[in-house]
């Protein structure tokens, strides 16, 4: 391959582990939020059923993503898989400073959008595998909120069964639902890595195909593409993910065990459907839907909609709002030599990450994980 096509395989990588300490931080949210996990602890659980994933559930979303959402078989220069990681990156790192929970996989959707219509126009895009996706950003929060609401009211039945008859006490049916909560987190990681682990998998497999110059059929996530996406998104979780955990786990309502393993399994069960058939949703979305479900079975009011709102605001602009990114990013690349706009960025997001991103995530982490 060559040395472009190498830097840009770099830059989704890149996005991998931008999309970690974003994104990825959805499969512990809840989680730590409830204090059944220690944050360390968290991590290593999800990161190892995030992997688990490929096993059970193949490639489905890294091929909807790396060749059904705009004729790969038409790009002549690997300058518009760089241009939509750009956009992606840029859009992540905007809504991870204000805390929003945005979804990274519509990021990177948008920003091939973006890229490959500043590339040769409208007939770029796969007309069924965007609307699939744009129809998904508002069913999976919606399928995730019904589930939870659904869920939450049937442990609460369970959990009253439980103190009535069996004379079990508040406190021992909290520590059971502590327990079942290791349960529910290690399936919504099935379901995030079934997801979210995959999208950069089909980028890095249109890179090589695009460098090659091969047809697309020869479109093919080897386990070298697998085993270095989820490395990088496992290194990004660690990183900073815990403002995007604050979101979640406490700021748009108060999660008990119990609200805990209804929302995680509301969203596995949502996530696993999608990814059976190979639709690349919002893990981001399809958790937040599923939180607010919880809370709004207590009370509508013990849901901050108001923060609710910024969020869905948030989801509407991702798309379009990343696509332009990306298509500015195609059009300056088209001016200046791709492999110095690469460089030159590592080297400025490399110092940015060191002297910025490590104590802007440790006072998060303290924020978040203070003692109450």
């Amino acid at each position: 391959m060559s040395f472009e096509a190498w830097l840009i395989i770099l830059a989704a990588l890149v996005f991998d582990f931008v999309n970690g300490f974003h994104d990825a931080a959805n499969s512990i949210a809840t989680v730590v939020s409830t204090r059944v996990l220690s944050p360390r602890w968290a991590v290593a659980w999800a990161a190892f059923w995030n992997f688990i994933a490929f096993v059970l559930f193949g490639t489905a979303v890294a091929d909807t993503v790396g060749k059904g959402t705009i004729e790969v078989g038409r790009v002549a220069t690997v300058d518009v898989l760089l241009a939509a990681l750009i956009g992606a990156i840029a859009w992540d790192l905007i809504t991870w400073y204000f805390g929003l929970p945005t979804s990274s996989s519509h990021a990177l959707v948008g920003g091939l959008a973006g890229a490959a219509i500043a590339y040769r126009g409208l007939e770029m895009l796969i007309s069924s595998g965007i609307t699939k996706i744009v129809l998904f950003i508002v069913l999976s929060p919606l399928i995730g909120m019904f589930l939870g609401i659904l869920l939450m009211n049937l442990s609460l039945l369970i959990g009253h069964a439980l103190t009535s008859r069996a004379k079990a006490t508040n406190a021992s049916v909290n520590w059971w639902f502590r327990k079942i909560q290791l349960f529910s987190a290690a399936a919504y990681s099935l379901g995030h890595g079934a997801n979210d682990a995959q999208k950069t998998m089909g980028v890095i497999a249109a890179i090589i195909l695009i460098d090659r110059g091969l047809p697309v059929e020869e479109f093919k996530v080897t386990l070298p593409i697998v085993l270095s996406a989820h490395a990088a998104i496992a290194l990004g979780t660690m990183a900073g993910g815990w403002r995007i955990v604050h979101t979640l786990g406490s700021k748009i309502t108060k999660l008990q065990p119990v609200g805990g393993v209804s929302a995680e399994t509301a969203a596995a069960v949502t996530l696993f459907g999608t990814a059976h058939l190979g639709i690349p949703v919002s893990t981001t979305h399809t958790i937040t839907g599923a939180v607010v479900g919880v809370g709004a079975t207590r009370r509508l009011s013990a849901v901050r909609w108001g923060l609710t709102g910024r969020v869905a605001y948030a989801w509407l602009l991702t798309i379009p709002g990343s696509a332009l990114i990306a298509a500015a990013s195609y059009e300056l690349l088209r001016v200046l030599p791709g492999e110095a706009l690469v460089i030159a960025g590592f080297l400025a997001a490399g110092s940015w990450a060191l002297l910025f991103l490590r104590r802007r995530a440790r006072e998060a982490e303290a924020t978040v994980f203070a003692p109450p």
